[in-house]
């Protein structure tokens, strides 16, 4: 990787200097972000954390007095061709030419792993993970926060796959409970064997909305718990009914999640665990855990003193319990991590649902601290805030079909109306695809934790910091390439890339790896999303002032060159958020 030989050059004659291992040092210097003010250098040192001294309370003064007087100890060589100082920081500028050559030469020599290859993975060791996300509830509305979490999850997901780990994706349905007996009865009663198997979880939804109606009647109730008792005694002619309502959502649901991009390895759900969980709570008995309250519930205490300040509730007092949602009863949870550790034998496991389920999931993985499973200590919740505001035109969104439409047709009639657009082979895909990157900037470009205000105004404007704009740049990039020829660029000088324009694009190439670092470490997607909206402007304005056309063919070539690798890494960085780049638009 480029910047990992300018950072290893530098940190080699800095080692020299301060007498500090090299290694110590890499982690020290990073790519100056570039700034449309001015010029600035490519890396920089911060001194604050080479010195030994690390009181937080040193003057600024201080440091720059250090950095003056290291800087003053360092010489200029093939690689750095200036050292200069700023606040607290030294400054290395790279030889120009030899910036464009590595650069470039490297983005399109590793093309999609530009970045991952990076040394500053070294350390990182290579893992197992499981990510749980998505999971809706059958015959209940797939609302906006599942659909965060399926856009969330999967960008999880595509990071780690791309950093060499090996994931496992599962969705973990809602697909058991006393609202099955409910259904259950409600499509004895409504139901229809056809819609059913054409639209399963609309006509799901519709006999669930019916039945609910109903649900106050005494007999309704009775011939509900009924049908669950039967369920829960393998009666085959339910449990046969209730597979098919699994079965056809799952089908459904796979087609749906097609469109957005996503995949699942393993379509897990509340009934697997159904029986283990009885288990779970006899564990929870054996080891002195689980204790009765006067009214019978099963609690488990997981306050420090042992006072009960802090308590979980596994079970309801009839010893059923277990089907309650999520945020109300673990056991079901419970039994799904430690079945999934004895199946995966799994490195790390994240779960991802919106932070209303926190307590939940630090209940879950105390519980299991206490039975004595120290892998708890590797169970994440990826919490993410809530979206206001996001309605469709027939109005509150119920099924994420809707939304995949209404991003469509809305993305279709904007393209109409532009005169930027051109002719595209398939205008729907492309719509949908645009569409889908406006969705997942809009989501991304925040704190995954904080709460937003949705617009479809706002994510589908062409100008800005939009997933329309990267993809507008991506297919105009895209189309340059195709203009000028596909051949391959090999020999081509590009040491007469001096302007400030390609120089800044070049620089900011130079960052990606510590943007993807970053990323992979506190695993929010918005430093990579911020990092390809500048690349994007970077790549317009140079598009601007550094013409292919009518420049000599030497110069058209260099250009192209730059042009392609910026495209390149646009495009890689799109995929790992989970947008498909488009080369027409």
């Amino acid at each position: 990787m480029a910047a990992c030989s300018f950072r290893r050059s530098i940190a080699s004659q800095l080692s020299k200097v301060l007498d500090l291992p090299q290694e110590n040092l890499i982690k020290s210097i990073s790519a100056v972000p570039v700034s449309k003010k001015r010029r600035v250098a490519d890396f920089q040192l911060s001194i604050a954390s080479v010195t030994e001294d690390s009181s937080s309370d040193r003057l600024a003064q201080d440091l720059n007095l250090q950095a003056q007087k290291l800087a003053e100890r360092l010489k200029c060589d093939a690689v750095v061709s200036e050292i200069s100082t700023g606040p607290g920081t030294v400054n290395f500028t790279i030889n120009r030419e030899l910036l464009a050559k590595s650069v470039l030469q490297q983005v399109l020599k590793d093309g999609s792993e530009y970045g991952v290859r990076s040394e500053l993975f070294s350390t990182v060791p290579r893992q197992k993970a499981v990510i749980e996300f998505s999971s809706p509830n059958i015959a209940k509305k797939f609302h906006i926060g599942h659909l965060r979490s399926t856009i969330v999850g999967n960008f999880i997901a595509n990071l780690k796959v791309a950093l060499g780990h090996d994931v496992i994706r599962i969705n973990y349905l809602g697909d058991w409970g006393m609202q099955f007996g409910l259904l259950g009865v409600g499509f004895q009663r409504f139901g229809n064997e056809e819609k059913l198997k054409s639209s399963p979880l609309q006509h799901l939804f519709e006999v669930y909305v019916q039945i609910n109606k109903a649900a106050e009647d005494e007999n309704t109730k009775k011939l509900a718990k009924d049908f669950f008792k039967k369920l829960e005694e393998h009666d085959e002619e339910t449990l046969s009914l209730w597979k098919q309502f699994r079965d056809f959502s799952i089908e459904e649901y796979i087609r749906i999640y097609k469109r957005l991009g996503v995949h699942f390895d393993e379509y897990s759900g509340e009934s697997f665990y159904s029986e283990k969980s009885q288990e779970v709570l006899k564990m929870l008995e054996d080891k002195g855990l689980l204790q009765k309250t006067i009214k019978g519930t099963g609690i488990v205490d997981l306050s420090e003193k042992k006072d009960l300040s802090s308590f979980s509730t596994v079970m309801r007092s009839d010893g059923t319990s277990l089907y309650i949602t999520r945020q109300v009863s673990p056991s079901v949870d419970l039994a799904a991590a430690i079945d999934r550790m004895n199946k995966h034998s799994w490195d790390t496991m994240i779960y991802v649902t919106d932070k209303s389920q926190s307590n939940h999931f630090q209940h879950l993985f105390q519980i299991l601290k206490l039975m004595g499973y120290d892998w708890a200590e590797r169970c994440q919740h990826v919490s993410f805030g809530l979206v206001q505001g996001m309605k469709t035109r027939r109005g509150e969104v119920i099924f994420l079909e809707d939304v995949l439409n209404e991003v469509r047709s809305r993305m279709l009639q904007n393209m109409a109306s532009s005169k930027t657009t051109k002719e595209t082979d398939d205008p729907m895909e492309t719509a949908e695809k645009v569409g889908l990157a406006a969705l997942i900037i809009q989501d991304f470009r925040g704190l995954l934790s904080s709460d937003y205000q949705f617009s479809w105004d706002r994510a589908l404007q062409s100008r800005g910091d939009t997933g329309v704009f990267l993809q507008y740049t991506h297919a105009r990039l895209h189309s340059l390439e195709q203009m000028h020829g596909n051949e391959q660029l090999t020999d081509v000088n590009v040491a007469c890339l001096q302007e400030p324009d390609a120089i800044a694009v070049l620089q900011h190439l130079l960052r990606y790896d510590e943007v993807l670092y970053r990323s992979s470490q506190d695993l929010q997607p918005k430093h990579i999303v911020s990092y390809l909206l500048t690349l994007s402007h970077l790549a317009a304005v140079a598009h601007k002032t550094l013409p292919v056309k009518g420049s000599a063919p030497d110069l058209a070539q260099a250009r192209l060159c730059l042009f392609e690798a910026a495209r390149s890494v646009l495009a890689n960085g799109m995929k790992l958020l989970g947008i498909t780049p488009v080369t027409q638009m």
